[in-house]
């Protein structure tokens, strides 16, 4: 598939898909979804992006005037599973034929293949596949390009929604997860970069950090790494050398109601007597994240989210 149009003028919202949310009863589900808002305005104020957040079933909406500085915040705010940038238009088969050949005119020719997208939701005159087929016709009239539903050169999808029609032709995958700050606190202990990542799997599960740093030469890599995926959390500064250890992190995990304490240990890098050691000196439940991940593994992961190990 070749690539595919990224930016137009008359794009004019951004669509924030979220999955894990719709397992959760109603009540529930208003709350992560809230979070979620809020954690997106947070991102963009401190930014100074200026946007309006609007919400419908299973969609939030984000009108904003600058929509390409916007999509690299969203794709690092825990809970968004995809985003597309859109252009809205009303949903009649007029409207959305216009704006669909708008979009796609200038980069179809005889020889580009497309495919329409077409999903629907509410109460409408016309099924998805009528639109399909009517647009389809539309844009073969004007362009004389091939239609190709199986491998296009240009994808364009169709979100039709009551009275409203989102056309985009990308779907940009964010972190997934739950939002953050919708389960409990937990502490992690850091003495190397992997623990980072091994903090980074429990914040995507929505939980509240808090950290134990042993090593202060670390304090640049945390700073930039919370920045990227726009987390704040007090550090706590604690002696690297058990048993005092242990006992510094007692006192904070009980002082700040911690659920969990989070370490990066693995299996090459500790052995299960001193997991064994750890586990028993400590009052608070520890996990280890990382603990069956082979090495080559953790560095790919790392890199992924941003962490050079």
């Amino acid at each position: 598939m070749t690539t595919q149009p990224t930016t137009t003028p008359e794009q004019n919202i951004i669509l924030i898909r979220y999955g894990e949310l719709f397992l959760k009863s109603t009540y529930v589900r208003n709350h992560f979804e809230q979070t979620l808002i809020n954690n997106i305005q947070t991102s963009l104020k401190k930014t100074e992006i200026p946007a309006r957040i609007t919400r419908d079933r299973g969609r939030i909406y984000l009108h904003t005037p600058h929509i390409p500085q916007t999509l690299p915040i969203l794709t690092h705010i825990f809970g968004i599973t995809s985003i597309s940038p859109a252009t809205t238009t009303p949903a009649t088969i007029k409207h959305i034929s216009s704006t669909a050949l708008t979009l796609l005119q200038p980069y179809l020719t005889p020889t580009t293949s497309f495919a329409l997208r077409v999903t629907r939701s509410g109460t409408h005159t016309f099924t998805s596949q009528d639109m399909a087929t009517a647009i389809g016709n539309d844009i073969v009239q004007a362009t004389h390009a091939p239609v190709n539903l199986t491998h296009p050169d240009i994808e364009l999808f169709i979100e039709i929604r009551d009275k409203n029609a989102y056309l985009f032709t990308q779907k940009i995958t964010g972190p997934g997860g739950l939002p953050l700050g919708t389960q409990g606190t937990i502490l992690t202990l850091i003495s190397h970069k992997t623990d980072l990542l091994a903090m980074w799997y429990l914040i995507r599960r929505g939980c509240n950090p808090l950290i134990a740093l042993t090593n202060t030469t670390l304090q640049p890599e945390i700073h930039s790494f919370l920045t990227t995926w726009h987390t704040t959390t007090p550090i706590h500064f604690i002696t690297p050398d058990p048993p005092t250890q242990y006992q510094e992190l007692n006192t904070l995990a009980e002082t700040h109601h911690c659920n969990a304490i989070i370490t990066g240990h693995t299996l090459e890098t500790t052995t299960l007597a001193q997991l064994h050691t750890l586990k028993t000196s400590l009052t608070t439940p520890v996990l280890h994240p990382l603990i069956a991940l082979k090495p080559e593994d953790i560095i790919k992961k790392a890199t992924e989210v941003g962490l050079c190990l």
